[in-house]
């Protein structure tokens, strides 16, 4: 059997995390829309909630199930026993500790967004200067960064997983997945192509040493 760690799917979402940069752009530049309409805390308040409270949420109570991307799930009873233990390291106390750490983080980022949005009003100026929305759209940017970080943080935790404890969880019964974990998008036999999958297999091969023939000298 090949590692979990070969996984497709755990570094697809590892890759989204190259898009953090531009939905903290993006939240930076419509932070600076407008003339503020209320006090800087309370507008920061109202951003940071709507993109952390949701997440924070999901993540606590049914976190978000790692086998779907771009609106396509892959169907629970079709997972391996494999990709069920790997559910089993999603749905931890650890989890949710790092997941509230890295809230704490981007709202920390956040607050530094709103000291240099000075600097981007130049180039938000062609965009309608109507504060409120603005706002709104800071705020779905925001609850996108939060995403694209969560879930890597999430994805992370599993690589680093030693091989025993891997070897050592039990998988998790396929009637505790839907119960356990928010499902989003259609539901598909399959995601990642075959192909894809065989190609990652061989990479991970030809790393390997390979084994001296006994006959050569």
């Amino acid at each position: 059997m090949s590692s979990f760690r070969s996984e497709p799917i755990l570094w697809i979402h590892v890759a989204g995390l190259a898009t953090l940069p531009i939905f903290l752009f993006l939240c930076l530049l419509f932070l600076s829309i407008g003339e503020p309409l209320l006090p800087v805390w309370m507008e920061l308040f109202l951003v940071a909630a709507i993109g952390v409270v949701p997440l924070l949420w999901m993540q606590f109570r049914r976190p978000f199930y790692i086998f779907a991307i771009l609106g396509v799930a892959l169907k629970p009873e079709n997972l391996t026993e494999q990709q069920r233990k790997i559910l089993c390291l999603i749905n931890t106390n650890l989890n949710r500790v790092l997941t509230v750490l890295a809230a704490i983080l981007l709202v920390g980022v956040l607050w530094q967004l709103h000291q240099i949005t000075p600097l981007v009003a130049n180039i938000a100026s062609f965009l309608p200067q109507w504060r409120i929305v603005g706002l709104l759209l800071a705020a779905l940017a925001f609850f996108a960064s939060n995403l694209f970080l969560q879930i890597p943080v999430s994805v992370a935790r599993i690589l680093v997983t030693n091989d025993t404890e891997f070897a050592a969880i039990k998988p998790l019964p396929l009637e505790k997945i839907q119960q356990d974990f928010t499902i989003v998008g259609v539901r598909v036999n399959q995601i990642v192509p075959q192909l894809f999958q065989s190609l990652l297999g061989l990479s991970q091969n030809t790393q390997q040493p390979k084994e001296q023939n006994p006959d050569e000298h």
